[in-house]
């Protein structure tokens, strides 16, 4: 039986020897503790730094209000201040409990576009990255609720659904978005996702399912794989350039475990980079003026960090109710908890984002081949995350630049991993971020004054009607612009004569052995979409390559035995 506990001593101790060490139990760290242990000749160790998926709010899909800043499943980390964004500095959730974002996340399934992955395969020289190479990987993992196609999968772990339940003012949203010229979809996954339409979510009957679900429980009865949560990684050790184990902290106690094959950092792209720049993988001058000794000089580690900034826009409406006066009283709050109760439905079980919509932010241009803007859609509106409901009824339309040309950072300012590191994002850095982002709002004013939304007198009240000219667009851009947490890129794959690349296309880091990364940092570039189901495929892809190098040494060593042996009796 698996093993799940917390470590009780006071003294260091050697915790023991493992095949594989896997940092992070989000839902990279799921996928690979899942399907390496399914050899029981492997030995797996996944480290945890926050706590089981207990908490009941995990559980029910409108809970992540109570996940999003709770010490209890989130890192609680914030940017720097942000000059795109007027000097504003942006939480930036991150899940810290089993399942990690995949805990406290919108349940989006989305997989982005065809020219994303073949993007990757152009970038690391590799055509298993491509789409056609990865579609296959996704269908392997998918329970679709339309069963089995060209397109999707059935009877594997990771289920998708229908939301369940809709709102007139999201379908009058829609119906405008149409007379706007995007047509309407009922599929985002095929490789192109233009169009409107609700998004499919990763839930079962209603409930959140997160990788931990999906993936570790099942594991979890496997007497070959050790779970061990409240173990916050300290660092990477090497013997040389080879990756030997790890040092972890828990309950104030410091514990070595060692890898015989490999360790794998599944942190995510804020705490993968800070495990290697705390281990001395990184920009050299960087760790050496903290005083960490270099044991691989790395420039792109901490570096080429992609996000998608959205753009919140509300819109004040008569005549239609929203979830705003829905909520507003303690009847409306029972009527909601008894519908949830009883049916599993209704405003309890909405992902943050009901409705999608996937566009060009300037029609016209012509050097835009695909949809460049997403949105989400929500019958509700806020001042900003955290705070109540409007007591008027009012929607939210969410847009933001899918490939954005700005790049950011993630470097460790100290040596104490317990020490947030300092996350960069330099939203709006560049002029055709900004041009984008004022087309963007354009585009959302054009699909509100669009005649479906007419009967509902649509007022914009935020950023306001007062910004019209390119530059004040760009500024109402940088007053409403937060994070839709989706982080990437900042442990880049490519070529191993790449100066920036971190990762090789098999995820092994560059210039040492017995280490890789495998999570959302690898991306080279940011999916057309959100982020939580590429990172689940890339994990897939991650595990059968590190059965197959295993098999390639068992295989090697076998060979090199059989000669010796030959020799031997030759002689």
């Amino acid at each position: 039986m698996s093993t799940t506990k917390n470590q009780p001593h006071a003294t260091r101790r050697i915790e023991g020897e493992f095949d594989y060490i896997i940092v992070g139990a989000g839902t990279a760290g799921c996928v690979l503790a899942n399907r390496l242990s399914e050899d029981p000749e492997i030995q797996v160790l996944l480290l945890e730094a926050g706590g089981k998926d207990d908490y009941h709010w995990i559980h029910i899909p409108v809970g992540y209000l109570y996940c999003i800043g709770n010490p209890r499943t989130d890192w609680l980390y914030k940017t720097q201040s942000e000059p795109g964004l007027n000097g504003r500095s942006l939480s930036y959730p991150r899940g810290r409990v089993l399942g990690g974002s995949s805990s406290i996340n919108g349940m989006i399934y989305m997989r982005g576009q065809r020219e994303d992955y073949d993007e990757w395969a152009r970038v690391t020289n590799d055509t298993s990255w491509s789409w056609n190479s990865v579609l296959p990987i996704f269908k392997r993992s998918e329970d679709h609720h339309t069963g089995a196609s060209e397109s999707h999968g059935a009877g594997g772990p990771w289920r998708v659904e229908k939301q369940r339940l809709k709102w007139k003012i999201l379908e009058e949203f829609s119906k405008a978005a149409q007379e706007t010229g995007i047509p309407a979809t009922d599929d985002f996954n095929r490789g192109d996702n233009t169009g409107v339409g609700y998004f499919d979510v990763n839930q079962k009957r209603g409930i959140r399912w997160n990788a931990s679900k999906a993936f570790l429980r099942p594991a979890l009865k496997r007497p070959n794989l050790t779970v061990i949560t409240g173990a916050h990684t300290q660092r990477v050790v090497f013997e040389g350039r080879r990756c030997t184990g790890v040092e972890y902290r828990g309950d104030n106690t410091d514990y070595l475990a060692k890898a015989r094959c490999e360790v794998i950092l599944s942190s995510g792209a804020v705490n993968s980079p800070q495990l290697l720049e705390l281990s001395g993988i990184g920009q050299g001058a960087r760790l050496q003026s903290l005083g960490i000794e270099v044991v691989r000089d790395l420039r792109g580690v901490g570096e080429n960090l992609q996000d998608h900034l959205q753009l919140r826009m509300a819109y004040k409406v008569d005549g239609v109710r929203t979830l705003n006066t829905a909520s507003a009283h303690w009847w409306g709050k029972l009527m909601i908890g008894m519908q949830y109760a009883l049916f599993q439905s209704g405003p309890m079980s909405m992902s943050p984002s009901q409705l999608g919509a996937f566009a060009k932010s300037d029609p016209d241009d012509p050097a835009l081949t695909r949809p460049d803007v997403e949105y989400h859609v929500q019958p509700l509106s806020l001042d900003r995350f955290g705070e109540p409901l409007h007591r008027f009824n009012a929607f939210t339309a969410s847009v933001c630049h899918l490939r954005p040309t700005s790049r950011g950072s993630i470097h460790i300012g100290s040596t104490d991993a317990s020490a947030p590191p300092l996350i960069a994002p330099n939203y709006l850095s560049t002029d055709y971020d900004r041009h984008v982002a004022a087309n963007a709002l354009r585009l959302t004013r054009r699909i509100a004054a669009a005649p479906a939304l007419a009967p509902y007198r649509p007022q914009e009240i935020l950023p306001g009607i007062q910004y019209q000219t390119e530059e004040e667009l760009q500024q109402a851009a940088g007053a409403v612009g937060t994070t839709i947490f989706h982080p990437v890129g900042t442990c880049r794959m490519g070529t191993t004569d790449d100066p920036g690349a971190v990762v090789d296309n098999r995820l092994r880091v560059i210039g040492v052995d017995g280490l890789r990364v495998v999570d959302a940092s690898i991306m080279p570039s940011i999916t057309s979409g959100n982020t939580n189901s590429p990172t689940l495929m890339i994990a897939e892809r991650a595990s059968d390559m590190i059965r197959e190098d295993r098999r390639a040494r068992v295989a090697g060593s076998v060979l090199v035995q059989t000669s010796a042996a030959s020799t031997m009796s030759a002689v």
